[in-house]
């Protein structure tokens, strides 16, 4: 039973992930639409196509690998930078029209067919020899990618190429991919903190604590209730006060409580200081005072988990403390709560991007000895499937609560697409936005200056660059995959 309940957890964030890829790709291709480009292919997966099929100028598929996905629009390259004399201009001027781009594409249709080969094999000889000897490889790759580009123009598609467009309609398409995986992710959110719940903390005290022990003591315990007092250890305020689970905290040194946010602040911050709780207890209201002592507690970091250094310890630091804890309930939030806490996703996954080389090598390091992964730290796609059959697993939890959590997941696997995409570097949607914002602003510029429009910024020339972050970040998923299957992330012991 467990392992049905495993697979059906993994199948169920597969098909998550392969959702929110499709529809990444939608974000893409449906302004690229509106702005009238013509879009070839959208295409679900990489490798061997399994189906697919044209619905007017555009073949939509899905291929066998879906760990990605993309569409192709015509005129991503644009035509090589050529230097005219005025005397080439008149040589042109009634020759048909003089834009570069626009003289292949009509030159394509007027020339015999001819079998798909490099840029270089289609050359007559004497030109072949003339850019051996004023071309490097690079160029010749920038120059092999528009020649593959161009086989796919045809009459009609002078002026529905990409590279035309204006920057911000390149930029709104770019973005378009990101956008909608955001999208996803507050959607989702919404869905389950409104239709379900989160688990949020009450007024009602859950426990009290007899002693209060070292933050290294708690951390090693497995429960609260294996926690031991030592002589050592000094009494629980709380405990002393005669606080007891299911009092109900109404107000602290005179200030009321709604919430349990409310009263943490007013504790840390009363260390030393004798206050005045008001709290009920069986419908009765009653009073108690306690001080707070000054202890070191951990910091609470991203999404509520406490924070931790580099050798994996709870960073902590002094505040008041008395010894209670809080009964968390779950509980219905209005639709709007997905703002924040979206947001706090996206900064802890920016977090995680910012520091992405200390963090893959801290996954080296836990894959091939026995430090533990960092929980918060970066993980595959397997590594996210493994963490989705453990929650459906867990068969004490309500399945109502494990299918809001994997929705959860759903919608963080969104945040990370979201920002893993906007990475300013080809070939990730981020690099094109990046292009897209420099030949804007070089263009502004020259018209600023009173120069000549230096035309579009040819991408294509960062094609050295593009493969060798595509082997990077093929290379970091090798990795990961590898260190989800050696030491994984594991939720639940």
């Amino acid at each position: 039973m467990t392992a049905m309940l495993m697979l059906a957890g993994v199948l169920i964030m597969a098909i998550g992930i392969i959702v929110s890829i499709a529809l990444h790709e939608v974000g893409h291709l449906l302004p690229a639409k509106l702005f009238k480009v013509r879009v070839t292919q959208y295409m679900v997966g990489f490798g061997p196509t399994l189906w697919s099929k044209v619905r007017g100028e555009t073949e939509y598929g899905i291929k066998a690998v879906p760990l990605g996905g993309y569409v192709a629009m015509i005129g991503m390259y644009p035509p090589p930078e050529q230097k005219h004399d005025d005397a080439a201009a008149e040589d042109h001027e009634d020759s048909g029209p003089t834009d570069p781009y626009l003289q292949q594409v009509g030159a394509q249709y007027v020339a015999p067919p001819v079998e798909r080969s490099s840029a270089a094999e289609r050359l007559p000889d004497e030109q072949k020899t003339v850019m051996s000897h004023s071309t490097g490889i690079f160029q010749q790759m920038s120059q092999e990618a528009r020649e593959v580009a161009s086989e796919e123009l045809r009459p009609g598609d002078e002026q529905r190429m990409f590279f035309r467009l204006a920057t911000w309609k390149k930029v709104i398409i770019m973005l378009g991919g990101p956008a909608m995986n955001g999208i996803l992710a507050l959607l989702l959110t919404a869905g389950t903190v409104s239709l379900h719940g989160m688990n949020t903390a009450t007024t009602e005290v859950a426990d009290v604590f007899e002693c209060i022990t070292t933050v290294e003591a708690e951390d090693a315990a497995e429960s609260l209730e294996e926690r031991e007092c030592t002589e050592n250890d000094p009494a629980g305020p709380a405990y002393e006060a005669g606080l007891e689970p299911g009092d109900e905290i109404v107000a602290f040194g005179g200030t009321e409580i709604d919430e349990w946010e409310d009263l943490t602040p007013l504790i840390r911050d009363a260390a030393g200081t004798p206050s005045q709780v008001l709290y009920l207890r069986d419908g009765e209201e009653l009073t108690t005072e306690v001080t707070p002592i000054l202890t070191e507690r951990p910091i609470e970091g991203r999404m509520g988990a406490p924070e931790r250094d580099a050798d994996g310890s709870l960073v902590t630091e002094p505040v008041g403390f008395i010894g209670v804890l809080s009964l968390t309930e779950v509980q219905r939030q209005p639709p709007w709560e997905a703002g924040p806490i979206v947001y706090e996703q996206t900064r802890a996954v920016g977090e995680v991007v910012l520091t992405l080389p200390q963090r893959m090598y801290d996954v080296g390091v836990s894959t091939f000895t026995e430090v533990e992964r960092d929980p918060d730290g970066p993980m595959s796609v397997v590594g996210v499937g493994r963490v989705a059959g453990e929650i459906s697993a867990q068969d004490q939890i309500p399945l109502e609560s494990r299918f809001a959590t994997l929705m959860s997941l759903v919608a963080g696997v969104n945040v990370a697409l979201m920002v893993f995409n906007l990475i300013p570097l080809l070939p990730l949607d981020g690099g094109h936005v990046a292009g897209a914002l420099y030949e804007g602003l070089r263009r502004r510029l020259a018209k600023l200056l009173g120069r000549p429009d230096p035309g579009p910024f040819d991408i294509s020339k960062l094609l050295p660059l593009t493969y060798v972050v595509a082997i990077l970040l093929i290379g970091m998923g090798v990795m990961l995959i590898l260190a989800d299957i050696v030491n994984p992330i594991r939720l639940f012991d």
